[in-house]
């Protein structure tokens, strides 16, 4: 399986974002995860659209923007035009998700759905033809650092089937490390999210690295 890296600059150091984005771009990662909070939908408050301009300019990953808000179709245009290649709304969230889904794709941006871990799969099955990936929350959304909770790793499996053969990508994001990510992209999942794991590692370099191979030491 090809596993794409999307290091969260949740667990970075916000006082230096640029050099941060420059770290794991440099190591290889494939996207950069930007975390957007409201402090409506999620207990916290994170960046807006200002941010994410100032680092596009300075970075060639693909911004994968996981809007964690209320009412996400104000701020899908903004973001789109800040620089985000990804987009991904909740599906608690977001009030006629197959529009939503249908104008993020028509301003050029791929289209996600974020499922938080009490929601079931089936809030994924009428839209599967207008998503490019399916986000599995596999902790509470809101904060960093948090422990990955064992029954989603069911939930991604059965995503997966009931993806079958759509050319949907299956993200996870939440208490993802290196000894866990072997069950978790086993089940199905194949774009990881990690940000303690990448950010606070001695090596963050060689957790890229590790994370790209699977968790196997080559």
């Amino acid at each position: 399986m090809n596993i794409k890296l999307s290091p969260s600059i949740l667990a970075s150091d916000y006082g230096a974002l640029r050099d941060s984005v420059r770290l794991v771009e440099e190591a290889g990662a494939d996207y950069l995860h930007i975390d957007v909070m409201d402090g409506r939908f999620v207990p916290n408050i994170t960046i807006g659209p200002p941010v994410v301009r100032a680092l596009r300019g300075s970075s060639k990953l693909i911004f994968d923007c996981h809007l964690m808000i209320e009412e996400p179709d104000s701020m899908i245009d903004a973001f789109a035009k800040a620089g985000a290649d990804i987009i991904t709304v909740h599906a608690e969230a977001a009030r006629h998700l197959q529009r939503t889904l249908s104008h993020i794709r028509s301003l050029g941006k791929k289209a996600g759905v974020a499922l938080c871990p009490a929601t079931d799969i089936s809030a994924l099955r009428y839209v599967l033809d207008d998503i490019d990936m399916a986000l599995v929350m596999t902790v509470n959304p809101g904060f960093g650092g948090q422990s990955f909770i064992p029954a989603m790793r069911q939930k991604v499996a059965d995503l997966k089937e009931m993806i079958a053969d759509r050319p949907i990508d299956i993200q996870v994001d939440g208490g993802i490390t290196l000894d866990n990510l072997g069950e978790i992209t086993s089940a199905g999942a194949n774009v990881i999210v990690a940000g303690s794991a990448v950010y606070k590692a001695d090596d963050p370099h060689e957790a890229v690295r590790l994370f790209k191979a699977g968790g196997r030491h080559e």
